[in-house]
């Protein structure tokens, strides 16, 4: 079985690197998207054992701080059927969920983040989605070479 790599976007108020660190068994549920391509990632494309970039957005810098592994694939996003939720969605049933989330694991954490500027001055970067005009999803494929690369720059 082959492993794919990923990023998630997170606003370090809302959500950072360090938080995923401190919540029991450095493990939690990825909830919240609510784009529907963003969903059918998380519902049928990202695998147990992916290995995924975590990046702080709405943050200075903006930069990719850290690792994390899928330990569950997608399932029904539960936040979503809880009207005292911020990411209730009315629409969304048990029976016939909208929103999909995975459960990700802390791997590590960068001493040196990789910024925003470096990765778009950085030729071997050039075609990462997350640099690309328009695209704003906070879950996305990363190349194998472009997780690589990320790795290296972090060292």
């Amino acid at each position: 079985m082959s492993k794919n790599y990923w990023l998630v976007k997170s606003e370090p108020d809302v959500f950072s690197i360090d938080d995923l660190n401190k919540s029991p068994k450095q493990t939690t549920y990825w909830d919240g998207v609510r784009n529907y391509q963003a969903r059918n990632t998380l519902r049928d494309e990202i695998k147990k054992g992916d290995l995924v970039l975590f990046y702080h957005s709405n943050a200075d810098p903006l930069a990719i701080v850290g690792v994390c592994e899928v330990v569950k694939e997608g399932y029904p996003d539960f936040t979503a059927f809880d009207p005292d939720n911020n990411h209730y969605d009315p629409k969304s049933k048990a029976d016939s969920p909208t929103w999909f989330m995975v459960d990700l694991k802390y791997q590590s954490k960068f001493k040196k983040p990789v910024t925003l500027e470096a990765i778009k001055q950085n030729p071997k970067l050039k075609n990462m989605k997350l640099i690309q005009r328009g695209n704003r999803l906070s879950v996305m494929s990363v190349s194998k070479d472009e997780f690589d690369e990320i790795i290296n720059l972090s060292k």
